[in-house]
């Protein structure tokens, strides 16, 4: 749900589901055939991992992370793991990127270039996202909605950020 101003975009987890399964449609109605899905944790991690099921893909992980400031809210500075994980030795072929959203394309392309760099197994990359952002200076292959209001995306997940151990055992009382 968008609220009135734009600004804020709160998502449930059927509206999440839903988006990947959309993301999924738009992947499989474009006839590309890929070989590995490549995710960048944290954001591309549920989409890559209900991506691989539905496709019977291997699910490769690269590590990435700027959104540390003011609690995930403020983007920082990019890093980028020097790995890849994946559960067939290295990452080749035609590879499908996800990741959760192109917000302001920073780490999209950044991953690209370093992807087409440094892994010259990978044939050919295509990327796909559920949320591109209007202030995107990178535009994905597979994209589900186009926010040009840019608003802050609230997944439903979020509740985790702020909630340790003690606070689980006081909602269950364990």
């Amino acid at each position: 749900m968008l609220t009135e101003d734009g600004k804020h975009l709160y998502v449930s987890y059927d509206e999440y589901h839903n988006l990947i399964e959309k993301l999924a449609i738009k992947v499989h109605q474009s006839g590309w055939e890929f070989d590995n899905i490549l995710c960048l944790a944290r954001g591309g991690m549920r989409p890559g991992d209900i991506l691989s099921r539905i496709f019977d893909k291997p699910l490769a992980i690269m590590s990435t992370s700027s959104y540390r400031a003011e609690a995930g809210t403020r983007q920082g500075s990019l890093d980028i793991a020097r790995y890849i994980t994946t559960p067939k030795g290295e990452i080749a072929g035609k590879v499908l990127l996800v990741d959760d959203l192109a917000d302001s394309g920073h780490t999209l392309n950044a991953v690209i270039k370093l992807l087409k760099t440094s892994y010259e197994p990978i044939t050919e990359l295509r990327s796909a996202v559920l949320w591109t952002k209007g202030v995107s200076l990178f535009t994905p292959d597979y994209s589900v909605e186009f926010l040009p209001t840019n608003p802050w995306i609230h997944q439903p997940f979020e509740g985790y950020d702020t909630m340790g151990p003690a606070q689980l055992l006081e909602k269950w009382k364990v």
